[in-house]
């Protein structure tokens, strides 16, 4: 069976060789998604309700590259580091979730890679149809990130180090 691969373009992703999500089938898996900022920092330092909303804005662009969204999320984990803020992480899940709730599970943890990080999250989605299109990325090809400034790519050098599915 196909599979197809999102990478975000984060360098863990590289170093602990790893991608962001993965379709097969009609399943789609999305790691374990922490707040970044983008730039290796913390997104809302101190701030669980906007740190759990940032997670989930990763996790929907990775799923809209696969064709998917937010409502065909079955399962949601959430991993936080101090479960009295689990209120402030519930209330931003229940605002995507309140219409079609996945099953959850909440579990507190000692830390993160960054220690002002408070939540990680990961989905399971599935897509009622497999033949669903992914949209087109113009950041991506294959779903491998494109380097800075080389687009369309010519070279595999171009493209972002790893295998091609």
């Amino acid at each position: 069976m196909a599979r197809q691969r999102v990478f975000s373009g984060t360098p863990w992703e590289e170093q602990v060789g790893y991608c962001r999500a993965l379709r097969v089938g009609q399943q789609i898996f999305v790691s374990g998604t922490a707040p970044s900022d983008g730039q290796g920092g913390t997104f809302a330092p101190g701030d669980a309700y906007a740190q759990t909303q940032r997670c989930f804005e990763i996790i929907q662009q990775a799923l809209e590259e696969l064709g998917a969204d937010l409502r065909d999320v079955v399962r949601t984990r959430i991993y936080v580091t101090d479960m009295t803020r689990w209120e402030e992480i519930a209330a931003a899940h229940q605002e995507l979730f309140a219409d079609h709730p996945p099953v959850n599970t909440t579990v507190e943890i000692p830390a993160l890679i960054n220690p002002d990080m408070l939540v990680e999250i990961e989905v399971e989605a599935l897509c009622e149809g497999s033949s669903r299109p992914a949209p087109r990325s113009m950041n991506t090809v294959l779903g491998r990130p494109i380097q800075p400034g080389a687009f369309p790519p010519v070279m595999a050098a171009d493209l972002d180090e790893g295998c091609l599915d």
